[in-house]
């Protein structure tokens, strides 16, 4: 008998032998294949995996750097405006006193005869506004209560200005005027107070306040910004719907600025390095919207805040009582919105377009805004003045 088990026929193509099919398909692979092919899917899988891990590394990476640099080039009163689209007015009394003061007539005159009644009164009465040629400027003072020492740079820029003095639309005798004086207070900040704002027939703000992203809150319009070269603001976006600039002048350069700003000639990279932050070389509006505010303003708020102070010699007041100020000369009912620094709360909001709170205020020491917050709560007691926001 013969056993089939015991058979065996070679290949004749690999000189091997062929097992029988049935024990064909239970043999395991040869352990030199089984190793090969492992070898090879192991080392395919490894580098696919590391190219994974290098991709998915980088974007981890930078995800990172994203959300840690972009930020910090972003303007701070973007981030401050997204955060508060869905917000109910926070001051309903704000709104309705605002409310009352417009749907009344103009009162000719109102702010000048309730003036009257204060001891500051002579001081704050028939104040040149812009500084014109031919017209005596206080020379014994050095900017920003003078012009001493600027002779030859105020002359230049006056001569770049086609318009130098008070325009027609703000001439007094035109028509009843309301002002409104925007400061930059964080009050301001939900109080949707910007359509009523845009009501007035004259809207003063200050240096880089923002208006697009805030016109909720602070209106559109601007009649006349005041500013000093590093406040002047960056954006074009910023004057679209500005009326009329004021420079503000600190010291001689700031007048060589503003001529620069008027005939397109860039300054001088010397000059640029005089500058305690970086300057514009370009502001967006014609010759003609350009003006320089008579020093007069300051040195006169100045005086008038002697009475609340207890430090000695002259005073430099901030821009926003310098344009309460400014607005006195112009209108004839003046509202604040904005004003107020709320000492006793250092955790509060700063500026409506910034989350930098109140207890930054302590670090300064040029200004006395206690004394300038006693100076517009007596405005506001007498009547001169109506405080929109009621922070002051």
């Amino acid at each position: 008998m013969v056993t089939m088990n015991h058979l065996s026929v070679e290949d004749p193509d690999i000189g091997s032998p062929l097992l029988p099919e049935a024990v064909e398909v239970v043999t395991p692979t040869p352990v030199f294949h089984r190793q090969r092919v492992v070898k090879k899917t192991d080392s395919g899988d490894f580098f696919l995996s590391r190219t994974e891990n290098l991709v998915f590394s980088l974007m981890l990476l930078i995800g990172c750097y994203s959300a840690i640099l972009i930020p910090a080039y972003l303007p701070l009163h973007r981030v401050s405006s997204l955060s508060s689209d869905y917000q109910e007015p926070k001051d309903l009394v704000s709104l309705n006193r605002s409310a009352s003061l417009l749907s009344n007539p103009c009162q000719p005159r109102w702010c000048l005869n309730r003036l009257k009644s204060l001891a500051c009164s002579p001081a704050l009465l028939d104040i040149p506004v812009f500084v014109q040629q031919g017209r005596l400027v206080p020379w014994e003072l050095s900017p920003p209560l003078g012009l001493q020492g600027s002779e030859e740079h105020l002359a230049l820029a006056l001569a770049s200005l086609p318009q130098p003095g008070l325009p027609p639309f703000l001439k007094r005798e035109d028509h009843c005027r309301r002002c409104v004086v925007v400061g930059n207070g964080g009050i301001l900040h939900g109080s949707h107070l910007g359509s009523h704002i845009d009501k007035y027939d004259i809207i003063i703000r200050m240096n880089n306040a923002p208006v697009p992203g805030f016109e909720r809150d602070v209106g559109s319009h601007t009649t006349i910004r005041l500013m000093y070269p590093e406040g002047a603001p960056h954006s074009a976006h910023e004057y679209k719907k500005t009326t009329m600039v004021a420079l503000v002048v600190f010291k001689s350069l700031d007048l060589d600025w503003l001529t620069s700003v008027v005939t397109k000639q860039p300054l001088s990279f010397w000059s640029k390095l005089w500058f305690w932050r970086e300057v514009v070389d370009d502001v967006p509006l014609r010759p003609e919207s350009f003006r320089i505010l008579h020093p007069e303003i300051i040195h006169k708020t100045g005086q008038a805040l002697q009475k609340y102070t207890l430090k000695q010699g002259n005073m430099v007041p901030t821009l926003g009582a310098s344009a309460v100020v400014m607005a006195l000369q112009l209108c004839d009912q003046v509202s604040l919105a904005g004003f107020g620094y709320d000492m006793q709360h250092p955790e509060a909001r700063l500026h409506y377009y910034e989350t930098i709170r109140m207890g930054a205020m302590k670090a300064q020491v040029v200004h006395d805004i206690s004394a300038e917050k006693l100076f517009l709560r007596d405005l506001v007691a007498a009547g001169a003045v109506t405080d929109l926001t009621g922070a002051l």
